[in-house]
C-alpha cells in the first residue's frame, strides 16, 4: 500500500467547487448587475436587511396572535425541598449545618450563585441546619425549626442598571 505524503494528497472529486467571484467582468458569468439585480436597495452599496427582515411580508412577530400576560415586577425563585437539605446533611456535604445559597450553587443544587432560594417543606427533615433562603414555606419553617435549626430570610436587593 503506497504511503500518503502530505504534499501530494488532493480532496476527493466532486469534493471542492470554485468559488463565485463576483463583479469581475462579463467573462466571468457574473458580471453586469454582479448577482445584484437591477435597482432597489439591494442593488446598492451599504445596504442589509436585518435578520428578521420579510422583504415586506407582514412579519412573524405581528402575524401570530398575543397571549396571555407576563408581569414584570415577577419574582421568581429556585426551589429546594427539606428533603434535599437532608440528603446533603446525610451525605456530609453540609458542614457546619449552615446552608446558604451560594453553597447550593456551588454543589450544584440551584444554577447560578445569583439565584433567588426557596425552601419548601417536601419530605422530612432531622438534622439540626442554619438555612439562610429567600423565602420559605410555612411547613418548610414548621420542619426546620421542629429539627432544632434556624431559618434566616434574607432580603433580596433588586437587582439596578447602575
Amino acid at each position: 500500500m503506497a504511503k500518503d505524503i502530505l504534499s501530494t494528497m488532493k480532496p476527493a472529486p466532486g469534493s471542492t467547487k470554485k468559488r463565485k467571484r463576483i463583479g469581475r467582468g462579463q467573462g466571468s458569468g457574473h458580471g453586469g448587475t454582479s448577482t445584484r439585480g437591477h435597482k432597489g436597495a439591494g442593488s446598492r452599496s451599504g445596504t442589509r436587511h436585518r435578520a428578521w427582515f420579510e422583504g415586506g411580508q407582514m412579519p412573524l412577530v405581528r402575524r401570530l396572535p398575543k397571549r396571555g400576560f407576563h408581569s414584570p415586577f415577577r419574582v421568581e425563585y429556585q426551589v429546594v425541598n427539606v428533603r434535599t437539605l437532608q440528603k446533603l446533611a446525610s451525605d456530609g456535604k453540609v458542614t457546619g449545618g449552615v446552608v446558604t445559597p451560594e453553597l447550593l450553587a456551588k454543589l450544584g443544587v440551584l444554577k447560578g450563585a445569583g439565584a433567588r432560594l426557596k425552601v419548601l417543606g417536601t419530605g422530612d427533615i432531622t438534622t439540626k441546619l442554619d438555612v439562610a433562603a429567600h423565602a420559605f414555606s410555612k411547613s418548610a419553617l414548621q420542619k426546620i425549626e421542629t429539627a432544632g435549626g434556624k431559618a434566616q430570610t434574607i432580603s433580596s436587593t433588586p437587582k439596578t442598571n447602575g
